[in-house]
C-alpha cells in the first residue's frame, strides 16, 4: 500500500474538512490538498514529450525546503506518484546537499525560494516553489494513487555514521504505516479537532508525524515564521486550539521558560512529544509543573523512525510511583510494534540491570542503507537493528540510555557527528590532531567542543568549517592542547576529554 493513500482516504470522506493552515488562516481543505498532490503526481509521471518529467516508480525526488504548506503538497505528491521522497535538512551546506543529490541519484529537486540561491551546480534539475515552473506542475489532470508494495522505499533519509559519510536510510511504506499506527496507539491518539503545528523541520521527525494527523483528518499548522518561536506558538495555541507538536528538548525548555516568565496560558496545547536527545529530570519536572500533563517522550532514530520506546503521559503524570525519578530519567518502554533488548558485543542478551548495546527489531526497522550492503549488514544482524546506543533495561522494561557508542553529539535536537567535523578541521595545515566531543549545555543539550593539537587561528578554523559544513555543526569552543590522551592502541580517549571539561 502507498502511504499517500491515507490522504486520498481522508479527502474522500471529509473533502471539506480544514487541512492546512498558515498560522490560524486556513489555506486548504483535505479535498484541495489531495487534488494538488494528485495533479503534481500526474506531472511527475507524465512523459517529457507531454510536458511531464517522465519519472518512474521508485525514482527519487529531493525536497530541499523550509517549512511551508507547499512542503506538504510536495511530500504527498511525490509519494502519490509512487516515487521516493528524499527530505533534505534545510540547514545543510551546499557541499552536503550536492553529496545527497548525487548519492541518492535524485531525478528532480524541489526547493523553496529562500534556499534556491544557495543551490550548488547539481546533477538534477530543480524547481522552486512559487515560480511559473512550480505552477506548471499542477496543470495535469489528477492521477490516482499509484500502488506500491509495503517493502518499497518511500522515504530516503540521509544520516551520518561514525565515519562522517552520510548514509541513506531506506524507510519503506510499511515502515511508515506501522510508525503511524503506533503513534495513534502508543504515543497520542489523534482527533480531527487536533492541530499539528510544524515548529521543527518537516524533513525530520515532525514531517514523519504528518501521516498520523492525515489518517485522523486533523489540521496541519505551519507557523508564519516557518519555525520555532515560543510566543508565536502560545498565540496559535489560543487561536487554533488543541495544538500538538514534536519538539527537541531544547525547544521544550524555551517554550516552558516563555510560558513561565510571560505567565502565558498553556491550555491551548494538547500534546508535546519530545525526543531527539535527553531531557534532564529537573527540566521535565518543571515543564510538567508549568504546562501540566501534556508531555510524551519517544526514542527512535532514522533507522527505526520515531518508534523504539515511549514514555507516555500517564507515566509522567504518576507522581506517586516509587521509581518515578528513575522512570523520568529513562526513555520509556518498547512501543507496541517492536521488541527492544540489550546485548553484549557478542550478541548475548543481557538481563535487566546490565548495560550493553541497545537493539530493536520489528516491522518499523529500515530496509537497509541505500547502496551500502556492508553498512546494512553491520547494522542489522539476525533481524536486530543495533542502534549504536548503550543502555540498560529495568525489570519493568524501562530503557535508560547510558551513552552513545557512535559519539554522536545532539545539539538542539540535531545530530552532529564528530568525525565529519574533525575531518574538516584537519584540512588546516597547522592542525596535526583533533578530537571533537559534545559539552553539556543547559539550553542546547550539547554544544560542539574541539580539542586541537596545533597552532591554527580560531578565526581560520571557523572559516574552514563555514566553508565545508553546516553552520550548526561548527565548534563553539576550541581547546588547544599539546597532545590528545590515547590508550595503548593509539585510540583517542574521548572519555578523558569529557572529564576534563
Amino acid at each position: 500500500m502507498n502511504i499517500a493513500a491515507l490522504l486520498a482516504r481522508t479527502a474522500a470522506h471529509s473533502p471539506d474538512a480544514p487541512a492546512v493552515l498558515t498560522g490560524d488562516r486556513p489555506v486548504a481543505t483535505y479535498g484541495r490538498w489531495a487534488d494538488r498532490a494528485a495533479r503534481l503526481a500526474a506531472t511527475l509521471r507524465a512523459p517529457a514529450d507531454s510536458g511531464g518529467h517522465g519519472l518512474r516508480p521508485g525514482d527519487r525526488v529531493a525536497l530541499f525546503m523550509t517549512n511551508s504548506p507547499d512542503y506538504l503538497v510536495a511530500l504527498f505528491g511525490v509519494l502519490w506518484a509512487g516515487l521516493t521522497v528524499v527530505p533534505v535538512n534545510a540547514k545543510l551546506h551546499p557541499r552536503e546537499l550536492a553529496y545527497v543529490l548525487d548519492h541518492s541519484g535524485a531525478a528532480l529537486l524541489l526547493v523553496s525560494p529562500d534556499l534556491a540561491a544557495t543551490l550548488p551546480p547539481g546533477p538534477c534539475p530543480a524547481v522552486s516553489t512559487g515560480t511559473p515552473a512550480w505552477a506548471g506542475l499542477f496543470s495535469a489532470a489528477p492521477l490516482a494513487v499509484q500502488h506500491r508494495d509495503g517493502g518499497d522505499t518511500a522515504w530516503l533519509f540521509y544520516t551520518s555514521g561514525t565515519t562522517g559519510t552520510p548514509k541513506g536510510v531506506m524507510i519503506t511504506h510499511r515502515n511508515l504505516m506501522i510508525m503511524t499506527l503506533s503513534y495513534a496507539s502508543d504515543v497520542d491518539p489523534v482527533d480531527p479537532a487536533d492541530a499539528t503545528v510544524y515548529a521543527a523541520p518537516m524533513s525530520h521527525g515532525a514531517g514523519l508525524y504528518t501521516f498520523a494527523s492525515v489518517l485522523a483528518g486533523a489540521r496541519h499548522v505551519v507557523p508564519p515564521s516557518g519555525g520555532f518561536d515560543p510566543a508565536e506558538l502560545c498565540a496559535l495555541s489560543q487561536s487554533v486550539g488543541r495544538l500538538a507538536l514534536f519538539a527537541a528538548p531544547t525547544m521544550v525548555r524555551r517554550l516552558v521558560e516563555h510560558i513561565r516568565t510571560a505567565q502565558a496560558d498553556p491550555s491551548g496545547f494538547k500534546t508535546i512529544v519530545y525526543g531527539g536527545g535527553p531531557m534532564y529530570g529537573a527540566d521535565l519536572e518543571q515543564a510538567i509543573t508549568v504546562m501540566g500533563d501534556r508531555f510524551v517522550q519517544i526514542y527512535g532514530q532514522g533507522e527505526c523512525p520515531m518508534t523504539i520506546t515511549v514514555l507516555p503521559r500517564r507515566v509522567l503524570a504518576d507522581r506517586s510511583h516509587p521509581r518515578r525519578a528513575a522512570r523520568l530519567a529513562s526513555v520509556g518502554f518498547a512501543q507496541s510494534p517492536v521488541e527492544v533488548a540489550v546485548c553484549a558485543p557478542d550478541g548475548r542478551f543481557l538481563p535487566p540491570g546490565e548495560t550493553g548495546d541497545v537493539v530493536v527489531r520489528g516491522d518499523v526497522v529500515m530496509a537497509g542503507y541505500w547502496n551500502a550492503p556492508d553498512a546494512t549488514a553491520a547494522a542489522i544482524r539476525d533481524g536486530w537493528l543495533w542502534t549504536g546506543d548503550i543502555g540498560s533495561l529495568d525489570a519493568d522494561g524501562f530503557l535508560t540510555l547510558k551513552d552513545r557508542s557512535k559519539d554522536v553529539i545532539i545539539s538542539g535536537g540535531s545530530n552532529i557527528y564528530p568525525r565529519e567535523v574533525e575531518e574538516v578541521l584537519l584540512c588546516h595545515p597547522l592542525v596535526t590532531e583533533v578530537a571533537v566531543i559534545g559539552r553539556p549545555d543547559p539550553d542546547w543539550g550539547e554544544t560542539v567542543t574541539a580539542f586541537v593539537v596545533g597552532t591554527a587561528p580560531v578565526a581560520e578554523l571557523d572559516a574552514l568549517c563555514l566553508d565545508r559544513i553546516a553552520r550548526f555543526k561548527r565548534p563553539k569552543d576550541y581547546r588547544f592542547v599539546d597532545a590528545l590522551p590515547k590508550n595503548n592502541y593509539g585510540k583517542v580517549l574521548k572519555t578523558a576529554l569529557r572529564q576534563s571539561l
